[in-house]
């Protein structure tokens, strides 16, 4: 063996000796030193995707499955659709359609659809809607009572799964014609657009929350308490 090797750039160089590891040249071995092939920053495999909730907890709901079949040469082609209601339990709630081929991906995509149709609605002490409310859909008509506390959620099938995401305790609904669950979650939501709270109808008017209460033939002290106890 030679006494001395040549580097990558000609030059001799000491052999090594023994129990010395042999020395590299600025190649640095088959990446030229610079750390792979991305110049030394390296790939970062550990991202994690952003959660578009910002970190809340949702409650979703599943209001309805429908399986769908095509007829195509050489058999039959399911399908099916679902319909999600998703809320945070503090007044905000959505609803949103998904159609895919198999169970989990519908539900998937009508759950991020109703993620992004969700609506804020006031909410009297944090339990009821503030006043009556009527919504109408299609063949579909619904309406909707505040309630004091201990009545509970007195409404069947689709618009119970919407009170429960909003996070309403007591309220009283009824719905009257069709029972398809489409146009039920349609008019209930529409019926719930429409409710207004008394702080933002005083803002509209330039009034205060007492006066407004007054006019409903409350005491004077009894309406500053209830003025005084209105969050939205």
């Amino acid at each position: 063996m030679a006494d001395e090797i040549q580097n990558a750039e000609g030059a001799p160089e000491a052999a090594p000796t023994e129990g010395q590891a042999p020395r590299r040249g600025r190649g640095g071995g088959r990446d030229g030193g610079r750390g792979g092939r991305d110049g030394g920053r390296g790939r970062r495999d550990d991202r994690r995707p952003r959660d578009e909730d910002g970190g809340e907890e949702l409650i979703e709901k599943l209001v309805h499955i429908n399986r769908v079949s095509k007829t195509v040469k050489g058999g039959k082609r399911f399908g099916f659709a679902a319909l999600v209601v998703v809320g945070d339990g503090k007044g905000r709630a959505g609803f949103g359609h998904g159609k895919a081929r198999e169970v989990p991906e519908a539900i998937s995509k009508a759950t991020a659809a109703a993620k992004k149709a969700m609506i804020r609605v006031p909410l009297r002490d944090g339990r009821t809607l503030h006043h009556d409310g009527r919504g109408h859909f299609g063949a579909g008509n619904v309406t909707l009572r505040s309630a004091p506390a201990g009545t509970g959620i007195i409404a069947g099938g689709p618009m119970r799964a919407v009170f429960e995401s909003l996070g309403v305790a007591d309220v009283v609904t009824k719905s009257v014609g069709t029972s398809n669950p489409y146009n039920m979650i349609r008019a209930t939501f529409e019926a719930l657009g429409e409710q207004t709270s008394p702080k933002s109808v005083a803002q509209r008017r330039g009034k205060k929350v007492s006066d407004l209460i007054k006019r409903g033939g409350a005491s004077d002290r009894a309406a500053e308490a209830e003025a005084a106890a209105v969050t939205e």
